[in-house]
């Protein structure tokens, strides 16, 4: 028993094979009507971006990779 429910980078399991994106889109089309679905990552796919209520793309306006600082554990990977 939820009312959110966030799916932090599902796109790239999706792209990866991790997740069927069929699973994925069934889950948006029967989910709960009290239930506000959140998806987050890259490339998604047309069918999902069809069915969503809401899509914003983020651009990078300055990173730490700009200067050459690497990833860091926890906080990019």
């Amino acid at each position: 028993d939820c009312d959110l429910l966030i799916l932090d980078e599902v796109f790239g399991a999706v792209n990866c094979g991790l997740l069927d994106n069929g699973v994925l889109t069934d889950l948006i089309k029967n989910k709960p009507q009290n239930v506000e679905l959140v998806l987050t990552g890259r490339d998604p796919k047309p069918d999902v971006l069809e069915l969503a209520d809401y899509v914003s793309e983020i651009k990078k306006v300055k990173h730490p990779f700009d200067r050459d600082i690497s990833a860091r554990r926890g906080i990019e990977f």
